[in-house]
């Protein structure tokens, strides 16, 4: 039987760590986002990651202290770029693909937002966290798209709708489910590519 010391975190200045592989890991992180999409984040608590994982809470303890920390970790943990390799030689086509992948994964993104709302409001880490996982990378690929196609002559420099297609494609990605209580799929999001954004920007 586990003692209570156990149960308790380290002292702040203690630099012990249990020493765990990356698949338990991420693991652990998985657990997290799980619960925090069923959950939400006040409901998420170190012993109920300890419980769903079989783990002892003294190792979440000593990898990560609090609460903020641990959660923040499993966000960055899961960063991707969907846009990425999105580089079909235009921009339309890339717009319209770009919108594709922002759908396929609009309820878990759209779910941990809504998720996170407030706590990320009141804790700098975890808005740290969640813009560095979830919003920079994707908007950077999403900017990169926009650029290549200034550089390949189809949209001016200049052309004042650029800077405002990631607000509105990441915008209707959140809003959706508020107004309309649907997610924005693939299919939804391609079709506002095509009926506001391409004609915004001049393209066919």
């Amino acid at each position: 039987m586990m003692s209570q010391a156990a149960d308790r975190p380290e002292p702040v200045g203690s630099s012990r760590r249990s020493k765990i592989t990356p698949e338990r890991e991420q693991e652990f992180f998985d657990a997290v986002l799980d619960q925090l999409r069923s959950c939400g984040y006040d409901a998420v608590t170190m012993e109920g990651i300890a419980a769903s994982t079989r783990c002892s809470k003294s190792t979440l303890y000593r990898q990560w202290r609090t609460k903020p920390q641990f959660v923040a970790a499993a966000l960055r943990s899961n960063g991707r770029v969907r846009f990425a390799d999105i580089d079909s030689g235009s921009l339309a086509e890339d717009l319209r693909q770009a919108a594709w992948a922002a759908g396929e994964g609009a309820g878990k993104d759209t779910g941990l937002l809504q998720a996170l709302g407030h706590a990320v409001m009141e804790d700098p880490e975890l808005k740290g966290a969640l813009r560095e996982a979830l919003v920079e990378p994707e908007i950077a690929a999403l900017m990169g798209i926009l650029a290549r196609g200034v550089a390949r002559g189809e949209v001016p420099a200049g052309h004042p709708a650029l800077e405002y297609v990631p607000a509105q494609l990441f915008g209707l990605l959140r809003m959706r489910p508020v107004l309309e209580g649907e997610q924005a799929d693939g299919e939804y999001l391609v079709r506002f590519v095509e009926a506001v954004v391409l004609p915004a920007l001049g393209l066919p």
